[in-house]
């Protein structure tokens, strides 16, 4: 069997169970085998009573010895129960809104119960616990895998094992680099991953997948600064005389870090290597202008421009701003989204396949397959880290003369972003325009969350608007967090019952977000209730006030750049920050967002919080191609692994050139980072 051949060559898969798996993204052996377990059972089993822990799930092998009626409770839900003993201990079992599940249990007969289960008293508890059979008993480290429909992990473990029957995984790092940093082997990994024998072993397979994600990241990066770096075939653009007439008729004068930010740009314009070069900027700092610069150079060379952002709310917002700074001059400026009709898109299309000068802007839709520039100067994508390295490079692949401008209003710690941007020149506007008022930061602990809300409602009566992000969409009794729909029940009927209220989440089509947003800005709405999917580009200058619900759930350069969607108005603004304070690092890091509106001080502060096992910092998102490593967490590793990547490529060993070759391959091929030869 081939790592590359389609799941229904696999035993045991046929049309509908493939079909199962492919709604996962599971289409061939290898994406099976890089399917990782979400989360793991450990599992004791027939513990005495005296060692139950309530937090551990564990088999205990009861006799039923009374089936209770199904009744309902004060809550309205359907709760059955069903009475073991265990150990002569009565154990009560408790299955809520699952009326079929007696019929599952005989009285008298013995049963494997997997679950969590509580000493009360003299009895035992345990809520929705599931019957195991023998062959799961006697593993104690049971893998759980994210699942959709009627698949089972069970079913998925069952289709690995047949794989790994049927495949032996070459190893792809020196066995110097093993050694060195006590690494086993890659098969060992992937194998122990999926079937872990120990908490060790399990804990050294991960080591070695992380290993192996941010070495092949690094790997691809030195890689592809090496091929920028000796190529010579770049467009030597011209500096425009209109450039000075352009930052005349600008509505407000650049700040020095922009001015020098564009500098950088023009120079490397000038050069006949492409550009490559990240622009960091702080949220509300200038990075657009800078941006619409740039491309209006590269258009005054009879040449194309392309800005890609994430949502279509932000290309339009960058549409308008684009078409409004360049109003007095003749340049040609379209907009490229997926909600663009059947008809616009052709003409577009076909626009941009001449030999032709002009500026798109767009989101995804203008990296298909079929849309082809004809002749593109200049390529920026907006908000780096939402389109990864991959991405970047499909716009750029059959333009590989463009320039490539990247623009993220992530601030990243410089240590960090001398590894996770290696491939780029870094350009960084440290400076907000003036006159830029500071928004003022308050935390408060959940106990005194109705003193946020007063300070909403006088801004309301102001006449401002109010952003209120929280984690949930639904309510969660388990995690006990604030929800998009039980907040708007709360606050539209309480506090914030005269002012129209609305609710945003991720569950809704791209499309509806729009319309809300746009409502939001011609004022329709005065409090939009949302998760965090308003992180990202929103520009509302009347909302001046946001709440942040359960805000020791996010991290720091989260924090910041939901806070970031206020103040881009002439009013005072303010962010309140509500928390479940139970620890000194929570309490710190609401200080500091309390201390410092400064994107750079923030995300050091983040990193050196870092060690403390809490969920900080900057964040790569699903298209990272990362399925393990963290950059953050695993700082350590990636410091390593790219030290290893750039010896191992300057090496000039026969070797180490072949397995390099093979490596980069297989890069080239896949969209992850744990990849085969």
């Amino acid at each position: 069997m081939n790592l590359y051949d389609d799941v229904k060559f696999i035993k045991g898969v046929g049309p509908k169970f493939e079909e199962k798996l492919n709604k996962c993204g599971i289409f061939n052996a290898l994406d099976l085998l890089l399917y990782f377990p979400r989360d793991y059972d450990y599992i004791e089993d027939n513990m005495s009573i005296e060692s139950i822990d309530e937090n551990e799930k564990i088999i205990l092998t009861c006799r039923v010895c009374g089936i209770g009626k199904t009744y309902r409770t004060n809550t309205r839900k359907l709760l059955s129960q069903i009475i073991f003993t265990y150990n002569d201990v009565t154990v009560v079992g408790k299955w809520f809104n699952s009326p079929y599940v007696v019929k599952s249990f005989k009285d008298n007969e013995t049963y494997n119960l997997l679950g969590k289960f509580k000493r009360i008293g003299n009895r035992i508890e345990v809520i929705n616990p599931q019957i195991v059979n023998k062959e799961c008993v006697t593993r104690n480290i049971v893998p759980i895998y994210p699942l959709k429909g009627d698949l089972t992990s069970k079913s998925i473990s069952k289709i690995i094992n047949n794989v790994f029957n049927e495949i032996s995984i070459e190893e792809n790092l020196p066995a110097k680099i093993l050694k060195k940093y006590n690494l086993c082997s890659l098969e060992d990994a992937i194998k122990e991953i999926h079937f872990p024998s120990s908490k060790v072993s399990l804990q050294r397979s991960i080591q070695r997948l992380k290993f192996q994600e941010l070495f092949n990241y690094s790997m691809k990066l030195l890689i592809l600064k090496d091929k920028f770096k000796h190529n010579n075939s770049g467009i030597a653009f011209k500096i425009s005389d209109e450039l000075a007439l352009l930052k005349e008729k600008l509505p407000f004068t650049l700040t020095k870090a922009q001015s020098k930010v564009v500098r950088e740009i023009l120079i490397d314009e000038k050069k006949h290597v492409p550009m490559n070069r990240l622009v960091q900027g702080d949220v509300g700092s200038g990075k657009t202008i800078v941006a619409i610069i740039a491309m209006f150079n590269v258009y005054k060379n009879g040449y194309q421009s392309v800005m890609m952002a994430p949502t279509e709310i932000l290309a339009m917002q960058h549409y308008e701003e684009v078409k409004k700074i360049l109003s007095p001059f003749d340049v040609d400026i379209e907009l490229l989204t997926g909600s663009t009709s059947a008809k616009e898109k052709k003409r577009i299309k076909e626009k941009i396949r001449l030999d032709m000068p002009v500026i798109v802007v767009g989101t995804h839709a203008v990296i298909q397959e079929d849309v082809v520039f004809g002749k593109l100067g200049m390529a920026v994508t907006d908000e780096q880290h939402r389109f990864g390295v991959q991405q970047r490079n499909r716009i750029t692949s059959s333009n590989n003369k463009a320039d490539v401008l990247v623009m993220t209003a992530t601030p990243i710690p410089r240590t960090l972003a001398l590894y996770l941007y290696s491939d780029l020149d870094i350009s960084i506007i440290d400076e907000l325009p003036p006159g830029r008022k500071r928004i003022i930061t308050e935390y408060f602990r959940e106990q005194s969350r109705d003193d946020a809300y007063k300070k909403v409602h006088s801004e309301l009566q102001g006449g401002r608007q109010a952003y209120i992000v929280c984690p949930l969409i639904e309510e969660d009794t388990d995690k006990k967090l604030n929800s998009v729909e039980s907040l708007y029940n709360e606050l539209s009927q309480g506090i914030l019952s005269n002012f129209k209220v609305e609710i945003m989440h991720g569950k809704l089509k791209p499309k509806e977000k729009d319309e809300i947003i746009t409502r939001f800005k011609n004022k329709e709405i005065d409090v939009l209730i949302s998760t965090t999917v308003i992180e990202v580009g929103v520009n509302v200058p009347n909302a001046s006030c946001m709440v942040i619900e359960n805000s020791e759930r996010f991290g720091l350069a989260q924090l910041h750049q939901l806070r970031g969607r206020v103040g881009r108005g002439k009013y005072q603004s303010y962010c309140f920050l509500i928390a479940n304070i139970k620890s000194k690092t929570t309490q710190r890091r609401m200080e500091i967002m309390t201390e410092s509106t400064d994107g750079f001080y923030i995300s050091e502060q983040d990193f050196k919080l870092r060690g403390t096992g809490e969920m900080f910092g900057f964040r790569q998102h699903g298209d990272s191609g990362l399925l393990l490593a963290d950059f953050i967490e695993d700082i350590d590793i990636l410091k390593a692994a790219f030290k290893e990547a750039g010896v191992l490529l300057s090496s000039e060993a026969e070797e180490i050139k072949k397995l390099c070759m093979s490596l980069e391959k297989s890069l080239v091929k896949s969209s992850r980072f744990i990849c085969f030869n």
